[in-house]
Parts: C-alpha cells; sequence; structure tokens
C-alpha cells in the first residue's frame, strides 16, 4: 500500500486581527497543488463582510466552506479569536457542498434532491467507492435558527445509511447571530451540508461524560417553536430548576447550566436539553428542542477529561494515529472546563489527539440536534481496505 502523504490532510490556524492578513496566513499554510476544499471555523470577532473578501481572494477559486463560532480549538488546543481550517488533499478526498438557503422550508424532495447531487459530485471525483463505507456527511447550521431539529430529521431521511455529523455555528455566547460560509458569503438562516467521499479511514463519534440523577422535571407550559419553556413542574420553569441546582435564580449563568443540565430520554439513552439563557418572566430557553409534556431528568457530569481521553484513544487503538480529528465540542462543555480551571490539561489533550475545530450552539448526530457532546470524525492514516 502507498505511503500517504503529509498533504493529504492539512491544518492551520490564524490569530492575526485583520481579516485579510488572517486569509492570507491560511492560504500561505495550506495551499499545494492538490489542494481541493478548505473547511474553516472563525471567531465572531472577524468582520465577517471583509473576512469573506479576503478569503475569496486569497483562495480564489477553491471551494471553502466553514462557520462562526463560539470558539475554536487550534493546534494549541482551545484558542479564542482565531480562524482554523482544515486542508483536504483531492487525491483521498472528494468533497462536495450545497447551501440550504431558508431552514424552515427545507422538505423532503429537497433534501433527496441534494442527496442525490452530492452522491453524484462524489461519484464523478472517483476517489473512492461512494457508500456508506467510505462516505460521512457534515453538517453546519445557524445555530441560533430553531429550524436544526427540522432539516436534521428531513436530512437524515434522504441520507439512508450515511452517517451525518455536525454542529451549529456559535457567536461566542452574544446569542445575536450567527452564520455559515458559502461562494464566498456569510449566511444566516441558514445551513452547509458537506458529503465527503475518503479513501482513507475514518471514524465518526459522539460522546458525552452526564450520568442521570433520580429528580424529574415536567415541561407543564412550553412554547415549542421558540424552545422557550415557562413551566417546570407547574411553577415558573427559572424557579424549578434553580431550586433543583440549589442556586438562586439571579445567579444562574452558563456556568451553572453547564456542571447541572437536563436530558431527555429516548429508549435507553440519555440526550442533553441544554439552557440557554434565562429570560425576565422566569422562562428559560433552550438550545435544543422542547415541548410540553416531555420530562427532564436531571444529570450529574463525570469527569469530562477521562472521558475525552478514554473515547478518543480507544478510537486510535482502533483506527491507528489520525491525520486530523474534526470535533464539535458543545460550548457548555468548554464552560464547565474553564470554570474548573482545567483548559491547560483539556489543551494538552486535544493536542495529543490532533482535535481541531470548534465550540458550537448544539452538535448533530444522524439526524439529531443535541447537546453537551463532542461528536466528529476522526481521520486516519491508512487507505480503507474495502474500496
Amino acid at each position: 500500500m502507498n505511503a500517504i502523504p503529509p498533504s493529504a490532510v492539512i491544518t492551520a490556524f490564524s490569530d492575526a486581527r485583520d481579516e485579510r492578513l488572517a486569509a492570507r496566513d491560511l492560504a500561505q499554510k495550506l495551499r499545494h497543488d492538490n489542494l481541493g476544499c478548505v473547511l474553516f471555523f472563525c471567531s465572531i470577532d472577524y468582520r465577517l463582510d471583509r473576512l469573506a473578501g479576503a478569503l475569496a481572494e486569497a483562495f480564489g477559486d477553491l471551494p471553502l466552506c466553514g462557520c462562526t463560532s463560539a470558539g475554536e480549538i487550534t493546534s494549541r488546543g482551545y484558542d479564542s479569536g482565531t480562524i482554523v481550517a482544515i486542508g483536504f488533499d483531492r487525491r483521498f478526498f472528494s468533497v462536495g457542498a450545497r447551501l440550504i438557503e431558508r431552514l424552515d422550508g427545507f422538505s423532503l424532495a429537497d433534501a433527496q434532491q441534494l442527496t442525490d447531487s452530492l452522491l453524484c459530485e462524489c461519484r464523478a471525483a472517483s476517489v473512492a467507492r461512494v457508500d456508506a463505507d467510505n462516505t460521512f456527511v457534515l453538517t453546519l447550521l445557524d445555530g441560533l435558527s430553531v429550524n436544526e431539529e427540522l432539516v436534521l430529521a428531513t436530512l437524515n431521511s434522504a441520507l439512508g445509511s450515511i452517517t451525518s455529523l455536525g454542529g451549529s455555528a456559535g457567536d461566542d455566547y452574544r446569542l445575536s447571530g450567527t452564520y455559515v460560509y458559502s461562494d464566498g458569503a456569510f449566511h444566516s438562516n441558514a445551513a452547509m451540508v458537506l458529503m465527503i467521499n475518503s479513501a482513507l479511514d475514518f471514524e465518526v463519534f459522539s460522546f458525552h461524560h452526564l450520568r442521570p440523577a433520580t429528580v424529574k422535571l415536567v415541561v407543564t407550559a412550553a412554547d415549542a417553536e421558540r424552545r422557550v419553556v415557562q413551566e417546570l413542574n407547574a411553577e415558573p420553569a427559572a424557579e424549578a430548576y434553580a431550586r433543583l441546582v440549589g442556586v438562586p435564580v439571579a445567579e444562574l449563568d452558563d456556568v451553572v447550566f453547564a456542571r447541572y443540565p437536563l436530558a431527555v430520554r429516548i429508549n435507553n439513552d440519555y440526550y442533553a436539553r441544554s439552557i440557554q439563557r434565562v429570560n425576565d418572566d422566569l422562562s428559560l430557553s433552550f438550545y435544543c428542542a422542547v415541548e410540553n409534556g416531555i420530562v427532564l431528568t436531571a444529570m450529574h457530569t463525570g469527569s469530562i477529561l477521562d472521558e475525552l481521553d478514554q473515547t478518543l484513544s480507544d478510537i486510535e487503538e482502533r483506527l491507528g494515529p489520525a491525520w486530523v480529528t474534526l470535533g464539535c465540542d458543545c460550548c457548555l462543555r468548554r464552560q464547565e472546563i474553564e470554570a474548573d480551571g482545567t483548559v491547560d490539561q483539556a489543551s494538552a489533550l486535544l493536542r495529543r489527539h490532533s482535535v481541531v475545530g470548534f465550540n458550537t450552539y448544539g452538535e448533530q448526530f444522524n439526524g439529531m440536534h443535541i447537546n453537551q457532546t463532542m461528536t466528529g470524525v476522526a481521520i486516519g492514516r491508512r487507505q480503507r481496505s474495502r474500496r
């Protein structure tokens, strides 16, 4: 089997504050004769109109996709105020990308047409057989659109057995505007869908460090369209939650939400429904879908660092050393790590496992929109034996 060249997957980042300098820096680090596509994640601190123009100028006609973040993961580990990117060698990856411009109108017919066109594009590249063994889909969605569940479930129906993963764009906890990038511009109320077909080994994953407690809260009043819960157990939601976690309502913040998550049970698994903020009327806004009648389970947090290290080590046992592990890491996981004062330890683990990616407002896995996970894909250094 031929050796895989170092250019198969290249990662780079820039912390230059000037948009043109940052784009040029990335292009200089990533460009080579066989560069086929670039995926990036950027801080909302950049002037996005300027950054879009600078990227188009620096990379020319090369396909670029990306989104804004709630923090970046670079070769330094947890980072901020940067732009981080992954360059894919077209000899080993075929990457097809499509923009969904109106999330609330995305239909099954749209999803099927989108999927069929991406499959045709990947087959035409002849990198590897286009099937579920050699192909995965990455989704990047506007993290404030409140349409993630609809889009993901619809898309998943069209993808069939092809695994999907992804993350929702962030804006450094400002909760004012999140964006995806396509065709030289940033877009809101939109999503990017990337189909990635590869001759290299890869493994898609999703994990968390949450364990269920015994206490339950029932949603007794909610505005499902806005993901707002007005009542838990028939009392103001913020008051019920504050009593559960032993914190005054006035002290509820992102750190509390990260340390004391709530989750919904589906079959035998628990999926976090993370709280975004407390509203003036003592209702709670959530990052994920909520509706009347659902039962939320209080969760304990285990060791976030042990879970991270063990899970990625297990993947490397199966896959071998990774070129890169693309990580979509919930912003509340980072909040917890920062509050615990373990950022340096976490960053060391991220470097050890070659993780590059971003902090999200929600993660996506096989058609589900979830919270407080790290979801991603490890791309190995060996070609798949099945082609």
